[in-house]
């Protein structure tokens, strides 16, 4: 297909060295700080130490490499064949917190036994997302835009939880009787006011890099209070060697439920993705071709997130920022994506750049997460007001956000519940995104 008037490079061309470095640079800096957030979010809720969430970043990169490459290159029916990124998935992070919290025993969390049962439920639930590619014509009819917005509206609203958390300081503050201290909540703020200060700029590379000035500012902030000891990355060894299984495996019906729900959703979001890539990439968004490309973009999505498990790292997706990328630099070259998957492979094989990474204080990276989980809500409520708002879709709407956010406020509502029932809708993701599948398809008004 011919290049569009608005593309410097097309799918299929080959930029100078130069200009495919520079263009992948960019799409790195757009996507770095959204891959290893999931994993500091989640080790700073289970109370992981510095070796084991500089592993977990260091693989979170190492399999958003792989992951990209497998998206951009195309093997056999997996994979877009576009310029696709992937990296961790914000969605998961709730479910995954509260698979974790199973390897609690006795008051002490054990490491092993917490990322064992993520891990087995990540890859179990994965499942769901390579089924939906293969009925993609059905399952969208099912997954409405009504209930996807909804659902992404609640994952923003739950965790907005684990940013406010990470604003006063942690879980490290609570133990230390410092939460919600005005050294934490000023360093929040102070990230939070520089976000927006450059969020707002004219200047384009100034808003791309928002959340890496705020992070970078914070940091400067933080070190210079006594808040970061570099002398923790003394005994960094010298090479990650990535191996499979490394925590072993356990499984929880619950929380493969839940998951699978958010696998479900993620696979129309990567569907709009996919539409939106090909698109600005000048290719065909109807046909067969296009199908192709979305069924094996999808399959790949669920596909890289098994392989996520495998290799100690949490369930990806593709990146919706990274389209407005190719819309600013006019390169859609998947090529360009084979740079970008080369440098997260390398850098996930350093252990130093993940637990330097792990150095930031907790009250920094609340005040970029609360800033990102809020427009996590705002685009789930983008979907809907999209859609038409009738007395169904309000009732859907009532009986999904009741469900789901009650649960996630007043917990021990299920303490009398069974095990099972507790353990399959303690997440106010997974008990409000089944209310609105269920509502919306059994709900039925004669206007």
């Amino acid at each position: 297909m011919e290049k569009t008037p608005e593309l410097i490079y097309g799918l299929n061309d080959r930029p100078p060295l130069r200009e495919t470095l520079f263009a992948a640079l960019q799409h790195l800096l757009a996507i770095f700080v959204a891959i290893i957030t999931p994993p500091l979010i989640i080790s700073s809720a289970l109370r992981f130490d510095l070796e084991t969430t500089g592993f977990l970043i260091s693989m979170s990169l190492f399999v958003s490499g792989i992951a990209t490459f497998i998206q951009c290159r195309r093997f056999g029916p997996i994979g877009a064949g576009l310029l696709c990124i992937q990296g961790t998935s914000f969605s998961f992070i709730s479910p995954i917190i509260g698979a974790g919290m199973l390897g609690m025993v006795g008051g002490r969390m054990n490491v092993e036994m917490a990322l064992s049962y993520i891990f087995g439920a990540c890859m179990v639930a994965s499942v769901v997302e390579m089924a939906v590619s293969r009925l993609l014509p059905y399952t969208r009819k099912i997954i409405t835009p009504l209930v996807s917005g909804i659902v992404v509206s609640l994952i923003g609203m739950c965790l907005i939880k684990a940013g406010i958390n990470s604003c006063g300081g942690g879980q490290k503050a609570m133990d230390a009787g410092e939460f919600g201290s005005m050294a934490n909540l000023g360093l929040a703020l102070l990230v939070l006011v520089s976000i927006i200060f450059f969020n707002r700029s004219n200047n384009r590379y100034l808003r791309m890099g928002s959340i890496v000035l705020g992070l970078i500012i914070g940091c400067v902030v933080a070190f210079c209070m006594g808040m970061i000891d570099f002398s923790q990355l003394s005994g960094a060894q010298s090479l990650n060697i990535p191996t499979p299984f490394k925590y072993g495996v356990h499984f929880d019906l619950g929380t493969i439920i839940g998951l699978g729900l958010i696998y479900l959703v993620t696979a129309v979001e990567a569907f709009g993705d996919i539409t939106a890539n090909s698109l600005i990439s000048g290719e065909p968004v109807e046909g067969p071709v296009f199908m192709k490309r979305a069924q094996g973009g999808i399959l790949a999505d669920g596909f890289n997130s098994f392989l996520a498990g495998v290799f100690n790292s949490f369930p990806n997706s593709i990146f919706a920022q990274n389209n407005g990328m190719i819309q600013l630099t006019g390169v859609a070259s998947r090529y360009v994506g084979y740079f970008i998957a080369g440098a997260l492979f390398i850098l996930g094989l350093f252990p130093v750049v993940g637990q330097l990474f792990s150095l930031i204080p907790d009250s920094v990276l609340g005040g970029a997460t609360l800033l990102m989980f809020g427009t996590v809500a705002a685009a789930g409520i983008k979907i809907v007001a999209a859609t038409k708002i009738d007395r169904k879709a309000v009732l859907v709407m009532a009986i999904s956000f009741s469900l789901g956010l009650s649960v996630e406020l007043v917990p021990n509502i299920l303490d009398k519940m069974p095990e099972i029932v507790r353990s399959i809708f303690s997440s106010g993701i997974t008990t409000g995104g089944l209310a609105a599948i269920v509502a919306n398809a059994l709900i039925r008004i004669k206007d």
